[in-house]
């Protein structure tokens, strides 16, 4: 009779990483934990939710301000925002890709915000905008994206009554200032972008 085999677990490594990968792998991990902790948030607690040890952040981080500021500066990233823009049917009538655009950028100004209000929040001083993981400033960052907004202005040119990238600094600018009034329940989307191109006048669609 044969005897028994052992029952080993056999534990596959993961993929090897470069140290951009893991670095970027890591600064993903961190933001939603730097968005609820702060800077009270630990290296521990990150290389947890990662499925790292603790010391491989520590092979392409300093230290955890290092780390904070990167996931800072990937929040301020205009990337993504510019990639979900880009993502936009322009076959769609106006008011429908603006519509998408504005919930793209809510999002990223969300995101934003969070990220940032927590760090100072809890203490942490991260003094001017720090640049961004992939190398835009803050002035760069609004360019681009007003950009984006444009290439989805640009099919209606000939009806708007300015050009594209003035349209589109007018609508980014709207957003990132729209106040919230306490009485007050705040626009949809689709209510935002109507009151944009037709006007505050009751009948201004017409």
């Amino acid at each position: 009779m044969a005897e028994p085999k052992e029952n080993k677990t056999v534990r596959r490594r993961a993929p090897g990483m470069s140290p951009e990968q893991r670095r970027a792998m890591i600064i993903q991990t961190a933001i939603p934990l730097v968005a609820e902790f702060g800077a009270a948030v630990t290296t521990a607690k990150v290389a947890r939710a990662a499925g790292i040890g603790e010391g491989t952040i520590f092979r392409v981080f300093a230290d955890k301000d290092e780390l904070l500021q990167a996931c800072l500066a990937e929040a301020l990233s205009p990337e993504h925002a510019v990639r979900e823009l880009g993502a936009i049917d322009v076959s769609q009538p106006l008011p429908d890709r603006l519509a998408e655009a504005a919930e793209a950028l809510q999002a990223h100004l969300a995101r934003m915000g969070a990220i940032a209000g927590s760090l100072l929040a809890s203490g942490h001083r991260g003094g001017k905008h720090p640049g961004t993981v992939r190398g835009a400033g803050r002035d760069e960052s609004t360019t681009r994206i007003r950009a984006a907004l444009a290439d989805l202005l640009e099919p209606d040119r000939a009806a708007l009554r300015r050009p594209p990238e003035q349209v589109a600094a007018l609508f980014f600018g709207l957003l990132f200032t729209q106040p919230h009034l306490e009485d007050e329940p705040e626009l949809s989307t689709a209510e935002l972008v109507e009151v944009f191109l037709h006007g505050a006048l009751a009948g201004g669609a017409a």
